[in-house]
């Protein structure tokens, strides 16, 4: 195995405003975790698989983030002080900005800490699924007999 791990190629905005030293060890990281399971079971294989049903991705975390901090800020700023209403009307225009434009402020920080986006977790599950046989060649027709190797399932997931 190599230490070179070549970019993952996936059109997302999210991806595209990301730090580019961010980005190169988040698919890094991917890139380890299924040569890690090259020689996993399938049991262990499904278990990771599960895990990353489980994971949460970059919007359902600034969803949570954004709401939550709106959610705080009304309600302090009806009970306590109205400045607090400065806190859903800061947080807001960012959630707003990300859905229009794919990024926002907050993108930066959860992507260092290593929140990825759906993309980037179904790549991992789409390529584990492929070594642990989910995809049997066509038994009829033109690509009959052909295997689908992990490194086929790593480029068509990309795509």
């Amino acid at each position: 195995m190599t230490d070179q791990h070549p970019p993952i190629e996936m059109p997302d905005p999210v991806r595209a405003v990301t730090p580019q030293g961010t980005q190169t060890g988040l698919d890094r990281q991917i890139s380890q975790r299924v040569e890690s399971y090259a020689e996993a079971s399938a049991a262990e294989l499904s278990a990771r698989i599960d895990e990353l049903e489980r994971e949460w991705d970059i919007e359902r975390v600034l969803e949570l983030n954004a709401s939550s901090l709106a959610l705080v800020g009304t309600v302090l700023g009806t009970t306590v002080s109205r400045k607090w209403l400065l806190l859903p009307g800061t947080v807001l225009p960012f959630l707003f900005q990300h859905a229009v434009q794919g990024w926002c402020p907050p993108v930066v920080l959860f992507r260092r800490l290593g929140v990825r986006t759906r993309k980037e977790i179904e790549l991992e599950k789409y390529t584990l699924k492929a070594l642990r046989g989910d995809f049997a060649p066509p038994t009829e027709g033109p690509d009959a007999g052909e295997e689908v190797g992990a490194a086929d399932a790593l480029r068509g997931a990309a795509h």
